[in-house]
């Protein structure tokens, strides 16, 4: 049983998790206002282009997952795949409305860009799918347990964090002075660096063998009735992360364009640092609570601090309340995260963990971008948000704060999934029955009736060697 990770495996998990999510950030937050503030100020241009790509990264996802799976290797997708992410990320340098009207002078300039940033995202994306969300991630699952894998989710749900600090503390200043080509180059070049440092430094797991059998069928095989079925509580947890999802991406899509021109907030560095790095520390801290409290206790304790943060920012406006809002905020979404992660991974089947990386994605990805960030669209226009430039005195439309009073309606519907997952009778009874496991360190989705497709392998809710010791006794 893999009780520790060793160093090797701990700076795999942190170098490349912290260098794909700045990559993924420069994706899902700079790309929009590289979008706003050089092309066009319709927010719908940038719900397009989100809503684009996570269309093409759910279905990369679920084909390079399935791919990984049949062939045996992770490494090789996450190498080959980071180098050329890179690539794409500086490419977006060379994508301007000047270079437009060059190559194409009787051409709408405007349109003609937007649609081309739109179109080198989805390639983009496509990379980066490949490399992170189907390999990285499938191969976290493949070198982590039920007994670690809570302390590697809570480092991995503070990544996102750690990439904004970095890129806030490091490279905005590039952003502010239009100093987009050297924006994107630099980290482009940190995306590839880490490609070619994965050949040595990333060890597939000794356990993972290639998979046999029809690939185009095996494509479907989430979702089957049957599937989902006997793996009815990693889909409630799927369904419970698609609803965060939603509500994160109401906001998070126009969060930088919302504190710079609602707020009026230019100098908005320090603050974001302090809001990612005091709740990115809470967030570490409650991760060893995992095996300690109830998730009966955790999960309902995490949709709280959210709630209460997200009401808060929804009324902040001086620098403090801000901090103070999105701290609370933040901290409660981050820990909302790491308990479904760490259940969604203790769920997942354990001869099909690459090809769910794919379904995973239509929960956590095209669902919630297709559809937060123009819900967060909507609710701006509505609420009329329009600032006016002093300088030129034109009117542009703005995120307001009704995004954050949207993100906290949303979020509240996560009880429905949960009251299903944490409250159905039998759990109790299971746990009683296994001396080792109390009741709330039980992983969700440990159903009370194992079908046959279950002991196949379709709903090991727990690791192979668990299972072994559990049949051993």
């Amino acid at each position: 049983m893999k009780e520790k990770l060793g160093a090797r495996v701990w700076w795999s998990i942190i170098l490349f998790g912290l260098v794909g999510q700045i990559a993924w950030m420069v994706e899902n937050m700079y790309l929009n206002v590289y979008l706003y503030k050089t092309v066009t100020y319709d927010l719908n241009a940038a719900s397009a282009m989100v809503a684009s790509s996570a269309v093409v990264a759910t279905v990369v996802t679920l084909f390079a997952g399935g791919l990984s799976d049949r062939v045996g290797k992770r490494k090789l997708f996450i190498s080959i795949g980071y180098i050329f992410w890179g690539l794409s990320v500086f490419a977006f340098s060379l994508i301007t409305k000047e270079n437009s009207e060059k190559l194409f002078p009787s051409a709408n300039a405007v349109a003609l860009t937007t649609v081309m940033i739109i179109v080198m995202d989805c390639i983009m994306t496509a990379i980066g799918s490949t490399a992170n969300d189907a390999a990285f991630n499938a191969w976290i699952t493949d070198v982590t347990s039920h007994n670690n894998r809570a302390k590697a989710e809570g480092v991995l749900q503070v990544m996102p964090l750690g990439a904004l600090l970095v890129i806030f503390g490091v490279f905005d200043s590039f952003t502010q002075k239009g100093q987009w080509m050297l924006f994107f180059g630099v980290l482009g070049a940190i995306t590839t660096v880490m490609g070619v440092a994965g050949i040595f430094l990333i060890k597939d797991s000794p356990d993972l063998k290639p998979k046999k059998g029809s690939f185009f069928k095996e494509l479907g095989y989430g979702f089957r009735p049957s599937v989902i079925k006997s793996n009815r509580d990693l889909y409630l947890i799927y369904t419970a992360i698609c609803i965060i999802g939603i509500a994160n991406n109401i906001y998070m899509t126009y969060l930088i364009i919302y504190v710079e021109y609602f707020l009026g907030i230019k100098d908005y560095v320090l603050m974001l640092g302090a809001i990612l790095i005091l709740s990115a520390v809470f967030s570490v801290l409650f991760g060893f609570l995992r095996g300690k409290i109830s998730l009966r206790i955790l999960l309902p304790a995490a949709l709280a601090v959210y709630t209460v943060g997200g009401t808060l920012m929804f009324f902040a406006r001086n620098i403090w309340f801000v901090a103070v809002s999105g701290i609370i905020m933040m901290t409660g979404y981050l820990w909302e995260m790491a308990l479904l992660s760490a259940a969604m991974r203790d769920n997942t089947p354990a001869d099909k963990v690459g090809h769910f990386q794919g379904i995973r994605m239509v929960f956590s990805v095209l669902i919630p971008m297709c559809v937060g960030p123009f819900i967060g669209a909507y609710v701006s226009s509505t609420s009329n948000g329009i600032y006016i430039d002093p300088t030129t005195g034109a009117e542009q439309p703005v995120p307001t704060n009704y995004i954050f009073l949207a993100a906290v309606i949303v979020n509240l519907f996560i009880v429905i999934p949960l009251a299903f997952m944490l409250f159905r009778k039998g759990k109790t009874e299971r746990a009683e029955g296994n001396a080792n496991i109390s009741d709330e360190d039980i992983p969700v989705g440990s159903d009370d009736v194992e079908t046959e497709e279950e002991k196949g392998g379709a709903g090991i809710n727990q690791d192979a060697e668990e299972s072994a010791e559990e049949n051993n006794a």
